[in-house]
């Protein structure tokens, strides 16, 4: 599994971003008492007690956006709180408990991710006696004040005790490989589900945009259990006229978050547009494996070589050339049942774990063959690195100063583990940590049971 998720979450101006920074030990999100800084998600790699977590804050639910962008902060919360492994229900204890908090806590009702209350701004023991108005919501209650610096241990406590169990401390249970069919609309999607599953399972029609839910199909391959999620059309945002083509598209990009590999899909008669790049952008932010898939081959075979369309692709996606191609047709189902097996694959490479030696003698591998540029204000040290998550496979690597590093040489080593470790043809998340070298000898130096 991934790194797990803390999501913050609140009314405006409860101190969800001080949280964020003050958790983080840096600035990383704006902190302002003018509602509705925060828009979109603003992440930051967090160790609690031990372990890696991403930790997420979000826009003020509630907050009536002066831009019209309420309901894109609305969205981007949902697809937070979707994800979460924990989430972090921060109240003001100074204001006590509002109307918004109400609000707030019943729409938390329904997700399945454990809640813990933060009442933050207890800057002092006085105020420490109004927290238990918060335990009306009937969740843990842990008193905080991120400008005071109060309480960080005890709510670092209370996180942990909520994570989920880390993969390495059980076993992996049985996986049943989820697809994600997208593409934008006409592409042949359906056809290549009913196909799939060799049925009429679902309506095929030449009108673009029939499917206007998201669809879970059950298969076997080779005796193991698949689900194939059938997606509507995209449309570019501006051509999205009504509300049910607002939520057609957010549960598309609810299918591609849940999916272990996502098959996008291009019609081989017509140029890639702009919402196929608008998909693949998506794709990528969400660190999903991906085939491209080149359809309706049956109406072009013996007019153009298939390489033409794979050095189209590579040439258009230049940040995503370790994305296998497959060239298919949906209608007679020319080369699925491979493709479906190079899916398998991709999905066994995004689970893979090396272990911390390897992965260091790549890293030093590569910085002996190129080391990181030094100027005269900046001489970046690279002692380590660890992975701590699979799917995405997620890299720390520590060094004296993550500034110091440049996006090139951050490319450089990406290229690296990818080319002499099992991701070659996944999305590698890669994290850089301060560390000073003494910590990096003492991590290095083996201990008595090694």
């Amino acid at each position: 599994m991934g790194l797990p998720q803390v999501v913050i979450v609140g009314r405006p101006n409860v101190g969800k971003s001080s949280i964020l920074n003050w958790l983080a030990g840096r600035r990383v999100a704006v902190v302002d008492p003018t509602a509705g800084v925060t828009r979109d998600r603003v992440s930051h790699l967090v160790e609690v007690k031990g372990r890696f977590v991403e930790l997420v804050d979000t826009g003020g639910i509630g907050i009536d956006d002066p831009d019209k962008l309420t309901d894109h902060i609305q969205r981007q919360i949902d697809i937070a709180i979707d994800s979460a492994a924990v989430i972090l229900f921060v109240v003001d204890t100074r204001a006590g408990v509002t109307a918004l908090d109400r609000e707030v806590d019943q729409r938390l009702r329904r997700v399945k991710a454990p809640v813990l209350c933060v009442a933050n701004k207890t800057d002092h023991e006085k105020l420490e006696a109004q927290v238990g108005e918060f335990e009306v919501f009937g969740r843990q209650v842990v008193a905080v004040s991120a400008e005071q610096h109060r309480g960080k241990d005890r709510l670092l406590e209370a996180v942990a005790a909520l994570l989920p169990p880390d993969l390495d401390e059980r076993s992996p249970p049985a996986a049943e490989m989820k697809l994600a069919i997208v593409g934008r609309r006409n592409v042949g999607k359906s056809t290549f589900v009913n196909t799939l599953v060799q049925q009429e399972r679902l309506i095929v029609s030449e009108v673009p945009g029939t499917t206007r839910d998201s669809i879970d199909v059950r298969f076997e391959l080779d005796g193991k259990p698949l689900v194939a999620i059938d997606t509507p059309g995209f449309r570019r945002a501006k051509s999205i006229a009504t509300d049910i083509d607002f939520y057609s598209t957010v549960r598309a990009e609810r299918s591609i978050r849940r999916a272990d590999v996502v098959l996008l899909f291009f019609d081989c008669t017509q140029p890639i547009s702009k919402v196929d790049k608008q998909l693949c952008h998506y794709i990528a932010e969400q660190y999903k494996p991906c085939i491209f898939v080149v359809n309706k081959w049956d109406l072009m075979a013996g007019q153009i070589p298939t390489s033409k369309w794979v050095d189209y692709l590579r040439d258009t996606f230049r940040s995503m050339r370790y994305v296998p191609v497959a060239i298919i047709s949906g209608k007679t189902g020319t080369n699925i049942k491979s493709m479906l097996r190079r899916a398998q694959a991709l999905f066994k490479q995004a689970q893979s774990r090396v272990s911390t030696s390897r992965l260091n003698k790549v890293l030093q591998d590569a910085i002996q063959r190129n080391p990181p540029p030094s100027t005269r204000s900046l001489s970046p040290r690279i002692y380590y690195a660890t992975q701590v998550a699979a799917a995405p496979p997620t890299v720390v690597v520590f060094c004296n100063n993550p500034a110091a590093i440049p996006q090139t040489y951050r490319q450089f080593l990406l290229n690296a583990f990818r080319q002499n470790l099992p991701f070659a043809e996944v999305p590698i998340k890669l994290y850089f940590r301060s560390r000073s070298k003494a910590q990096a000898y003492e991590k290095l130096e083996p201990g008595p049971a090694e």
